[in-house]
């Protein structure tokens, strides 16, 4: 016979009141499946799955009728759930950390009698990752050539392309019809006059009907993504091919290859916990994965881009562009730049790396995954 848990141990357990429960049961929103011999509610292990879920969407800010909606989503099973409840906590750490970094940055300036503007103190509490980070865009990150040949071979003949996370157009073809979607209103402010038209919204739900476009492409976004396979298998309903520039969180080996991961940046293992591995988001869009070098002069300053080129590093414009910094935090963030910049200095970067003068291009675990005809 199947345990049950009684409505006040429930409560106990979950952190809410018995009253709460009670008015869960009497909205429909988790109805128990049983009552004990004296009449009270009693829950079963499927009751208690269903109350995380909906305590989880709730301390999220889902309204009590969105969050009915999502739990009674027939297409979602429990793992799917966890997908989805990961990918938006992991969205709302995001953000908080980078509102962490911008407090700390008008501490330090208010500590040295730096006033700051009404627009910079409210800037902190902007909804998106990327809208801390984006300001930065222009100065460090363009189109990669030799990576947007490639981008733009595996897209094949298709005329009509979607990319999805777009950011400020980096990477778009400009020989093809492309209709741009991104979420935050600060890339989108950036995009160039002339630019592809741009929708805002989520890669978890475009706005399109099924199969509106040859392609669908999305460039060094996924990983912001709070579903990423969902994202993926939007891009799939929408698109006859999928496209997608991302990396391999599974490899360690080349963070080990990789010195700034390896010797100063170790904090950098921790974002990539709980990520997809490649062979889930390959099977989300039923393609293949295959590996990108990143040539030394890489005119892109994504993470990786500046591995033969180390000081780049010290510059806080390249940082700002590039999320993991915000994300590891301003402690990690000063103690890297640290020593990195002793290690430049001492000579002690160039004896430990002296192998990578040689090399054009180097394997740091970008894949390009492609699916379609």
């Amino acid at each position: 016979m199947e345990e049950h848990l009684t409505v006040g141990r429930v409560a106990e357990l979950a952190g809410v009141t018995v009253r709460t429960l009670h008015h869960y049961d009497e909205i429909g929103l988790l109805r128990p499946s049983a009552r004990t011999v004296g009449g009270y509610r009693a829950y079963a292990a499927g009751d208690v799955e269903r109350l995380r879920e909906v305590l989880a969407y709730r301390r999220l800010g889902f309204g009590l009728r969105e969050i009915a909606d999502l739990v009674d989503d027939p297409d979602t099973d429990a793992v799917a759930h966890l997908c989805r409840l990961r990918g938006l906590l992991v969205e709302q750490r995001d953000r908080s950390a980078a509102m962490v970094t911008a407090i700390d940055r008008e501490l330090e300036a208010r500590a040295m009698g730096i006033p700051t503007t009404p627009e910079e103190q409210l800037r902190v509490f902007g909804p998106r990752l990327y809208d801390a980070i984006g300001s930065a865009y222009p100065a460090t990150r363009r189109t990669e050539p030799r990576i947007a040949a490639r981008i733009h071979q595996a897209l094949g003949d298709a005329r009509t392309v979607l990319n999805v996370g777009a950011g400020t157009g980096s990477y778009e073809p400009l020989d093809r019809e492309v209709t741009a979607v991104e979420p935050s209103a600060v890339m989108r402010a950036q995009r160039p006059a002339g630019a592809a038209p741009c929708v805002a919204a989520a890669a978890e739900s475009l706005p399109f009907e099924d199969q509106s476009f040859d392609a669908a492409m999305a460039v060094s976004t996924v990983h912001h993504w709070p579903d990423p396979v969902a994202g993926l298998r939007e891009m799939c309903r929408v698109a006859r091919r999928v496209v997608v520039f991302t990396y391999d969180a599974d490899d360690t080996g080349w963070r080990r290859r990789f010195w700034l991961t390896r010797d100063y940046l170790p904090e950098f293992a921790q974002l990539l916990v709980g990520w997809p591995s490649l062979a889930d988001l390959t099977r989300a869009i039923g393609g293949r994965a295959q590996p990108v070098l990143v040539p030394w002069d890489c005119a892109d300053g994504f993470f990786e881009a500046h591995w033969r080129r180390p000081e780049a590093y010290l510059d806080e414009r390249v940082r700002r562009a590039v999320s993991v910094w915000t994300r590891v935090g301003p402690d990690a963030e000063r103690r890297a730049v640290t020593r990195l910049g002793d290690d430049l200095a001492s000579g002690r970067w160039a004896e430990r790396n002296r192998d990578l003068v040689a090399l054009d291009a180097a394997e740091l675990g970008l894949r390009l995954l492609i699916s379609g005809t």
